[in-house]
């Protein structure tokens, strides 16, 4: 008995290790969505990649294969397991983008939602070299309800980093 309850335990904590390390073992996910975020060089426009990285994120089973929500021309992803995004929780993923008009200005690019764990220097450089906007504090649950998503987060520090074209658009000389 003691050696089956060793052999559980050794496995317990393999699994353990496997699990905790889950969130470092896709940095092509993330290092994917980061590029999604980036200008284009002399441009208020996005790279474009945010619909390819999304769909890693789905293949993954990170997020549902539909968006949690749509509202106005943004789909909103919830994420299902823990990720990170520069050193942070990814809780939200959304894509902004028209695929009909309903009357009013479609700004294309994506944003992410964090729950921050630590400092939020280097969220804070990346959205000043890339015209993106950080919102820190946000309210999560605020945030959420206005677009019709009730889910259940945990209390905590959570931002916002939007970069959209009108994003981009807001720093022009």
């Amino acid at each position: 008995m003691p050696a089956c309850r060793a052999r559980r335990l050794i496995g317990s904590l393999l699994l353990a290790a496997c699990c905790s390390s889950a969130l470092a073992t896709h940095p092509g996910l993330e290092n994917g969505l980061i590029q999604a975020l980036h200008l284009k060089k002399g441009t208020t426009e996005r790279t474009g990649t945010s619909g390819k990285a999304i769909a890693a994120y789905m293949r993954e089973g990170y997020i549902g294969k539909r968006p949690d929500q749509r509202f106005d021309y943004t789909d909103y992803y919830l994420l299902k397991k823990p990720a990170s995004f520069m050193g942070h929780e990814l809780v939200l993923i959304e894509e902004e983008y028209i695929t009909q008009y309903i009357g009013c200005c479609v700004s294309p690019g994506a944003g992410v939602t964090l729950k921050v764990q630590g400092s939020t220097q280097k969220l804070q450089a990346f959205a000043i070299a890339q015209r993106c906007t950080l919102t820190d504090p946000v309210d999560i649950r605020h945030a959420l309800s206005e677009v019709a998503i009730q889910t259940r987060l945990p209390k905590g520090h959570y931002a916002s980093l939007s970069c959209r074209e009108r994003d981009a658009e807001r720093d022009e000389p």
